[in-house]
């Protein structure tokens, strides 16, 4: 197995929510280069399921220009180890308002390894029950709205739903048997 050695890093970029650094490195071959990673905490999607109902959260997306629907996910840059439970649990009742009774965890999955360090950990939320959102100053737009699993399986298929962890957990969410 190759393996990449890192010669030198610098960091290039910084601030509350990530960190670039630019990496001096040596490949197998010997040939040297440099590699750019975005380093981000992880952070939590959660699927939260009830009566054939998913509940999906809407905010404008200043990086791509427009609002689009996502399952609730989220990281806690002020407390980067938190357990993935509770980070879970937070963010859900932080856009949404529900807790869950009952959570599952049902994967981990990096972001983009090809240039970011992020992963994500998947929760499935059920038994919930509705109490008051918490929301981040950054989601002060944010809606929620639940979806029956028909539509979100049509906004998926018509390109509507284009975040792609929402896409990768819906994947999950059939492969264990959640949406039959």
């Amino acid at each position: 197995m190759s393996k990449i050695t890192q010669l030198d890093s610098q960091e290039v970029y910084k601030n509350y929510w990530m960190r670039v650094r630019e990496d001096k490195i040596r490949r197998p071959s010997g040939a040297e280069g440099i590699y750019g990673v975005v380093e981000k905490p992880d952070f939590a999607v959660i699927a939260a399921i009830e009566n054939g109902h998913i509940y999906l959260v809407q905010q404008y997306r200043y990086t791509v220009g427009g609002r689009f629907w996502e399952m609730p996910q989220g990281a806690w840059e002020q407390n980067p180890d938190a357990a993935p439970e509770d980070l879970a649990a937070g963010e859900l009742k932080e856009e949404t308002g529900l807790v869950a009774a009952k959570m599952t965890q049902l994967a981990y999955q990096y972001l983009a390894y090809g240039f970011c360090n992020q992963g994500y950990h998947i929760y499935v939320a059920e038994e919930l029950s509705q109490q008051a959102r918490e929301l981040d100053a950054e989601e002060e737009d944010l809606i929620v709205k639940p979806f029956t699993l028909a539509e979100v399986e049509r906004m998926i298929e018509a390109g509507e739903i284009r975040d792609a962890t929402t896409v990768n957990v819906w994947g999950w969410l059939h492969r264990k048997g959640y949406l039959s």
